[in-house]
């Protein structure tokens, strides 16, 4: 009888003992987003496609940052919700000038998936066509 008395104080006092120890451990924060809602990884390549000139940024719009103009491109990405090929084209004269310029876009934005790609014949033409979010040379 003394046995069952002992073991089930033990059993009671370990049960007592993994509360207390449960208790006191913090709850884990909810995992933390890394990016915001509205989100771009940007390049930029100039020349052909074996060229090794190209610069990328991201660009995050909640709020605007990581890239140059980023105030402007998440506005005007904003205007077309996101897509690139939609935003309007600037009445500018380029020259014809062929010194190929690739664009390329990958990431987020309300909750859809992007992904652009588009070759144009010089930066004027990318920067008629693209207005801000490509303009990363400042």
């Amino acid at each position: 009888m003394t046995i069952s008395t002992t073991t089930q104080a033990a059993r009671g006092g370990l049960l007592a003992a993994a509360l207390l120890l449960a208790a006191a451990i913090p709850a884990q924060a909810a995992p933390r987003q890394l990016l915001p809602d509205n989100w771009l990884y940007l390049t930029v390549t100039r020349g052909d496609a074996r060229s090794s000139d190209t610069r990328g940024t991201l660009l995050m719009c909640d709020p605007p940052m990581g890239h140059t103009h980023a105030t402007e491109a998440c506005a005007e990405l904003a205007a077309v919700d996101g897509d690139i090929g939609s935003l309007p084209a600037k009445d500018v004269m380029c020259p014809m000038l062929y010194a190929p310029v690739t664009v390329q876009a990958r990431g987020q934005w309300s909750g859809r998936e992007v992904a652009y790609t588009h070759t144009f014949a010089n930066t004027c033409a990318m920067g008629a066509r693209t207005g801000e979010v490509f303009a990363l040379d400042g």
